[in-house]
């Protein structure tokens, strides 16, 4: 049976460094896979916002994004301009809103996102605006699955005790897809990182071997889930 299968991610680069490989698992089981970014993902490297000074770096990397969900395959790619790592200066009921309308416009069997306890501040609010938007209200859009991945130089840098830690208990063999992941991620060449940076390729097959590992496969992404509901 076909699924719908929604990605809701920070950043540009979140979502392939999050469940790439997953997405394209999901793409070749004949599922429907939408993404969508949040955040712009630039203007947090300068002291203040400013979009018009960054706009060609925006525009680029919108089309690195849009390269690198095309190689994945998924159906649809929507980028928002929430503030980049500013989204603790908005009002979290405003990102939730957005969520809501997302949600009831795709109606994802299978939502993916980030975990709470990362260190980028944008990850959390989106975590928490997700679990509002998703509440199993009666007459509401049910989403059946809610999973939290981990986002390589942000979860893992979180210090214990700060805040919850990242405990897979849901886990993906993506050993055929774990090259598509790969290539994705070189198509934001300008965002990725060299070995040994935790936002390396290198480092990301790594991991993925290492999740792998974890299942007695060869390479793997692992999630927390968050609930499941079955009919």
């Amino acid at each position: 049976m076909t699924q719908t299968v929604l990605v809701i991610a920070a950043h540009p680069d979140d979502e392939v460094l999050g469940c790439g490989g997953t997405m394209a698992k999901h793409i070749q089981n004949g599922d429907n896979v939408h993404s969508i970014i949040l955040a712009e993902g630039i203007t947090s490297r300068d002291r203040s916002r400013d979009r018009e000074t960054n706009s060609e770096r925006l525009s680029e990397l919108g089309k690195a994004a849009q390269k690198a969900n095309d190689i994945l395959g998924v159906n649809s790619l929507k980028l928002y301009d929430f503030p980049d790592n500013r989204m603790d200066s908005l009002d979290r009921l405003d990102i939730v809103k957005v969520i809501e309308d997302i949600v009831n416009e795709v109606k994802p069997d299978i939502l993916y996102t980030h975990h709470i306890g990362d260190v980028n501040i944008d990850h959390r609010r989106i975590h928490e605006a997700v679990i509002t938007a998703c509440r199993p209200i009666p007459g509401n859009h049910l989403v059946k699955e809610l999973l939290f991945f981990e986002t390589a130089s942000s979860t893992e840098w979180m210090t214990p005790g700060s805040a919850p830690t990242f405990s897979p208990n849901w886990y993906v063999d993506i050993t055929e897809t774990l090259s598509l992941k790969l290539r994705s991620l070189e198509a934001y060449d300008y965002e990725m990182r060299e070995w040994p940076h935790a936002r390396s390729v290198t480092a990301l097959e790594h991991l993925a071997r290492w999740r792998g590992a974890n299942i007695g496969v060869e390479a793997a992404e692992s999630f927390i889930l968050g609930r499941k509901i079955k009919n």
